[in-house]
């Protein structure tokens, strides 16, 4: 399994330089199966990351850009009216694929997020009044502009909360950029291959479930998850006019899913706390609701989580 791991790692590093977390909260995506959404300003090779990992795993793959003025017909497919034959038939849309890139997801209306809403949940589509199921695996990757940039929406709450992770992304070191610089000043980046077929992620997948989680570490997990929503009965009665409102039960699934995926990374067949430590921030960063008190005194959620991993004893 690690073998297999590396070599789709080492094949998207042929162009992405750094981004080590990046590079392993999409795995950690495809063998979870959790959908992933990447922040960060543009030209930081977020696109880049996502399409060197589905050609290295060889999926079928496909990329909607989204715009304001995108239509939900538009990503989920409708219905034509076939003037020969006299019927409608059903046109699908580009969802209908193994990994989908959502680029600059929040470049359109809620509206039309809010079309990948039963896709990202039920592993299906629903065009008019019939309901197609997707092949699996199905995954979407989303990229996103800070809200603070022009022309971006604020995802809503419940399209947020069927990302397993959200990543942040910030600017190469000096000594990376100064290799991106030098690779494209030489002879260019290396061009990405298939590495796997779909029957080596399915066994990687499959591994997955033999990794042993504690109920010590479990009730972590849990315990984390509780105090962003009831911060007092943790200790932390400072946090409670910052959260509105805390992270919902899909948090305690995916950081236990998320947890577990981590640990196969690193080799392991048993979870740790350090695990869960290193993947809480990634799964509930957009999962926890802030006051407007914490926006107007620049409180963040990462902020919270750090404040509560400090806090809840680990095992």
């Amino acid at each position: 399994m690690q073998e297999k791991i590396n070599a789709i790692k080492n094949e998207v590093k042929k162009i992405i330089v750094g981004q080590e977390h990046l590079i392993d909260a999409l795995l950690i995506g495809l063998i979870s199966e959790g959908h992933v959404l990447v922040e960060g300003v543009p030209g930081l090779a977020k696109t880049t990351a996502i399409n060197a990992l589905s050609r290295a795993l060889g999926l079928d793959s496909k990329r909607i850009q989204f715009t304001p003025d995108l239509l939900p017909s538009d990503v989920t497919g409708t219905e034509i009216y076939n003037q020969v034959e006299g019927k409608f038939s059903v046109k699908k849309g580009p969802v209908f694929t193994n990994l989908l890139l959502a680029d600059e997801i929040n470049r359109a209306p809620a509206k039309v997020q809010s079309a990948l809403l039963e896709v990202m949940q039920e592993k299906q589509v629903t065009i008019a009044d019939t309901t197609f199921k997707v092949d699996e695996p199905f995954l979407v990757l989303a990229t996103e502009n800070p809200v603070e940039q022009e022309g971006a929406y604020r995802l809503p709450e419940a399209q947020l909360d069927r990302f397993m992770l959200k990543v942040l992304v910030g600017y190469n070191t000096l000594e990376e950029e100064f290799e991106i610089v030098n690779r494209v000043a030489k002879n260019g980046f290396e061009r990405v291959k298939q590495v796997v077929n779909k029957d080596d992620i399915d066994a990687v997948k499959a591994k997955l479930h033999e990794v042993h989680v504690d109920d010590a570490v479990q009730k972590y997990m849990l315990k984390i998850i509780f105090a962003t929503r009831e911060p007092k009965a943790y200790g932390l009665q400072e946090l409670e006019e910052y959260i509105e409102f805390g992270a919902s039960p899909r948090g305690s699934i995916d950081i236990y899913k998320a947890s577990r995926a981590m640990a196969l990374l690193r080799g392991k067949d048993f979870v740790t706390p350090l695990d869960v430590a290193d993947v809480v921030a990634d799964v509930l960063r957009h999962r926890i609701i802030l006051s407007y008190k914490a926006e107007a005194k620049g409180i963040t959620s990462d902020w919270i989580i750090q404040k509560v991993i400090e806090t809840i004893e680990a095992p």
